[in-house]
């Protein structure tokens, strides 16, 4: 039997700005580890006899930063599959579930978020081969997590008999996230795991159930799969027919209604880190109880995350504090006021601001780009070309640009003009020229490029061709 993981990486982090943004969010970037989130999702499972190469369920937005983080860790997934829009996780599963059964008619599904913290991993791949004799047995698996404290903000799973040896249990119900009275009463009652939302079943027996119950979904994926199309190394579904499928979680869609369902009690060191505030239940902790990460001083200071990406962070005289630094933003909150973090994403869209959906350095597949200035008809940029890479042959309606280099080797075209730019040379844009920007070196091309015209957003760009086939 051979087992795949399916990666959901489709969360937007709202709770963890002025890091996680819609273009990066945290699922992307490394909050707990040296590695990214969706990076140690995939590693854990590393060393386990019968697991495979994972399918991941992405945004299409991210792809390319999905595909160069499994690069980065020398991880080949068997597919990449690009929803155009957010359905929850029944449809995700039931088109990762069809793709894998064309692989595989006996194919076990893992599915696993992308953004979850395991302190365990002996424990989980234990758990893993607990439902997977389950599964055998005609279960539908799910993780529920032995909790520690009565959590408002976790489902719960009551659970019911005892099915086999390895401790699994029938699921009696699933429970939506409590108020404090009644999350009380459930860690008092030792009948209640959290719900982890992690699931293990086989490909086939889930879609049998999801047909059974939201044929609707079912029908809806199916179409998506087969007009969808292949995109370099991604699969894209047919966006017309994902959105038009019902959006419906798996415990909603089956988990709730099967006579099958059954959940695996772990103590794996679990967290989904929905907020700043598990960032520090979970992080090292110095001896005054602070987790401090950059160039941050403290001073009388206890029980607080301080994090500095960009400059320097002095915190004085302050207890039970998060403190997050970027380079455009700030959040000072109460350790336990974390989940209204949310109110600022909420400002910042109705406002129509940008801070919620952009870093200053924003990733793009060639490399990237960060914002240093802006004024009145001019912006500056800092920009990176991996090596081998370019960026599309375009032309810009409403802008000049000046380019600079300041590391590296830039092959440029302009018009039917190119030439080649190394350290300290420039060149010049005009207005309406055709151009493109190349690293034909073995280092990273940095140029600074100052742009000035009459509108500078990014979506004055007329492509003409792209390595990467966007539009």
């Amino acid at each position: 039997m051979t087992l795949y993981p399916v990666i959901l990486s489709g969360g937007s982090g709202t709770r963890l700005w002025p890091m996680s943004r819609t273009a990066l969010p945290k699922q992307l970037l490394a909050l707990a580890s040296e590695r990214t989130m969706v990076q140690d999702t995939v590693q854990r499972l590393a060393g386990h006899a019968q697991i495979g190469q994972p399918l991941i369920v992405c945004n299409n937005d991210h792809r390319f930063l999905i595909a160069e983080q499994m690069r980065e860790i020398d991880v080949t997934p068997i597919g990449i599959y690009l929803e155009p829009v957010g359905r929850n996780t029944a449809p995700a599963a039931a088109i990762a579930a069809l793709a894998l059964l064309k692989r595989d008619p006996d194919a076990v599904m893992l599915l696993l978020p992308a953004d979850h913290l395991i302190r365990d991993t002996v424990a989980f791949h234990h758990a893993i081969d607990v439902g997977l004799q389950a599964v055998k047995d005609g279960s539908l698996a799910t993780f529920g997590i032995v909790p520690d404290a009565p959590e408002t903000g976790y489902g719960y799973i009551q659970f019911g008999e005892v099915l086999n040896q390895g401790g699994v249990h029938r699921v009696n119900r699933f429970v939506e996230k409590p108020d404090l009275d009644n999350a009380e009463k459930f860690l008092a009652s030792g009948d209640y795991f959290w719900n982890s939302g992690m699931f293990l079943f086989s490909c086939q027996q889930f879609l049998d159930e999801l047909k059974k119950f939201r044929p609707d979904i079912l029908n809806a994926c199916e179409q998506a799969l087969d007009e969808g199309s292949d995109d370099l190394d991604f699969c894209r579904l047919d966006s017309d027919a994902f959105a038009a499928c019902p959006a419906d979680s798996i415990d909603y869609a089956v988990m709730e209604h099967t006579e099958n369902a059954a959940v695996i009690p772990t103590d794996i060191g679990w967290d989904d880190i929905g907020a700043w505030s598990a960032l520090w239940e979970v992080g090292d902790k110095d001896d005054s109880g602070n987790v401090v990460r950059g160039d941050v001083y403290l001073d009388n200071v206890n029980d607080s995350l301080v994090r500095a990406e960009s400059r320097m962070v002095a915190v004085i005289g302050a207890k039970d504090l998060l403190v997050v630094e970027t380079s455009d933003a700030v959040l000072v909150v109460e350790k336990d006021r974390a989940q209204d973090v949310k109110k600022v994403t909420d400002f910042l869209k109705k406002n129509s601001r940008r801070e919620h959906e952009f870093h200053t350095r924003v990733f793009r597949p060639w490399g990237w780009y960060e914002g240093i200035d802006m004024g009145q008809r001019f912006q500056v940029k800092r920009i990176m070309v991996k090596p081998g890479e370019k960026l599309s042959l375009q032309m810009h309606h409403h802008r000049a640009e000046h380019w600079v280099v300041v590391s590296g080797t830039a092959r440029v075209i302009r018009n039917d003009v190119e030439e080649l730019l190394t350290e300290n040379q420039s060149t010049y844009i005009p207005l309406g020229t055709t151009h493109r920007l190349e690293n034909p070196g073995k280092v990273p091309l940095h140029i600074i490029e100052v742009q000035s015209g009459s509108y500078l957003g990014e979506d004055d760009i007329v492509r003409f061709e792209d390595n990467y086939r966007r539009t």
